[in-house]
């Protein structure tokens, strides 16, 4: 028990862009190698996506905005795991600035198309 005790010591203190990224080494080692989260120019402008999707991190996080539970959007993306949401949302606590910057161009994108 002692390692568990130190590791979480070791976690706590970590910045929320350390723990993101140690988060993506932990799930990347348990996924035989496949990246939490990847940006990939070209793939839905560049954002920030689940791993092997073209799911964006920004469009989990408005889901969840609109109080929808991480069940309810499991649901509604059967193909997403409970440690894709874990990773999304340790995404955005990392980057909130780059996940506020994506909903607020993905919003101005959909209100010129209502416009047209």
């Amino acid at each position: 028990m002692f390692v568990k005790e130190e590791l979480q010591t070791k976690l706590l203190v970590l910045t929320p862009v350390e723990k993101a990224e140690a988060i993506q080494i932990l799930t990347e080692n348990l996924t035989s190698g496949s990246p939490a989260i990847q940006k990939t120019p070209g793939v839905v402008g560049g954002d920030a996506c689940i791993g092997r999707t073209r799911i964006p991190v920004w469009s989990l996080v408005s889901y969840r905005r609109l109080d929808a539970s991480d069940a309810i959007i499991l649901e509604a993306f059967p193909h997403l795991t409970a440690a894709d949401l874990v990773n999304a949302w340790a995404y955005a606590d990392a980057y909130p600035d780059e996940i506020e910057q994506a909903i607020r161009e993905n919003n101005e994108v959909m209100q010129e198309d209502e416009v047209v």
